[in-house]
């Protein structure tokens, strides 16, 4: 079952050189370094982190290209997504994770994918090359499961929750961006002395309305014509949500629960 879930997936994993005159979208091979020992991405910068019953904020604070600080506001009732700024002096790691269906994907994948690149970049003697990004969110992905699979006769709900993943890493004056979900990375440039910013778009969102996507949830899944649903001019999965491809949502995998399915790359 986990096997077809992978299927599901629709990773965009680019390296972008940093240039100020263009964006590099050529692969690149990474060597030296490290994020091994004490974690080269930990520390912060220097940022302090604020916290109110509606807000979570981290204060501006250094890394090796400049300035870094993040904010979140909540928005439901229950907080359910989760952002993550490592950084230190070798690069940094930043993950955005738009949860949906409870806060539990959210909190985990915050909990365990940077740990999880910190492992694998260790192997390779501390560098980083997309294979790095991408088998970071396998294990998490793979963690997930096995964690629904362990709560399923006492907390089966776990199962409905879900979470896009945006990450993004420096490394090298090299960022490397990596999508699963309905989210976007969006890249702010200078436009000359104007004191402009031209928005560049660096991802692309994996749901209902990509035809691709619908595409390959028919051919994933043929004896049933509802797999994907136009409503009120939204094509949705099994008409309910339309995040199609979402990081770690467990339903799509799982064919008894389609009855209550809610909704990953």
């Amino acid at each position: 079952m986990l096997q077809a879930f992978m299927n599901l997936r629709a990773l965009c994993l680019r390296p972008f050189g940093l240039a100020d005159d263009k964006v590099d979208t050529s692969p690149v091979e990474v060597n030296g370094g490290s994020f091994r020992g004490s974690g080269s991405f930990k520390g912060g910068g220097g940022a302090r982190e604020g916290k109110d019953s509606l807000l979570w904020s981290r204060d501006v604070g250094k890394y090796g290209s400049g300035d870094f600080s993040m904010a979140v506001v909540q928005a439901n009732q229950v907080l359910e997504d989760q952002s993550q700024i490592e950084s230190g002096p070798l690069g940094t790691f930043v993950g955005i994770y738009d949860g949906h269906g409870g806060p539990d994907a959210a909190r985990f994948v915050c909990d365990h994918l940077f740990r999880h690149f910190q492992a694998i970049s260790a192997e390779t003697n501390g560098g980083v090359i997309t294979e790095t990004i991408e088998r970071a969110f396998r294990q998490t992905e793979e963690g997930y499961a096995a964690l629904v699979s362990d709560l399923w006769s006492t907390r089966p709900q776990v199962a409905s929750a879900g979470t896009c993943c945006l990450v993004g890493v420096i490394f090298q004056q090299t960022l490397f961006v990596a999508n699963l979900g309905d989210s976007r990375v969006v890249l702010g440039k200078k436009v000359g002395n104007t004191g402009g910013v031209a928005a560049i778009q660096l991802s692309t969102e994996h749901n209902a309305n990509v035809e691709a996507v619908r595409q390959e949830l028919k051919e994933l899944h043929p004896h049933d014509p509802q797999i994907v649903v136009l409503k009120h001019g939204v094509w949705r999965v099994k008409g309910i949500i339309q995040e199609t491809l979402i990081l770690l949502t467990l339903k799509l995998v799982l064919d008894s629960l389609w009855a209550a399915l809610s909704a990953t790359s």
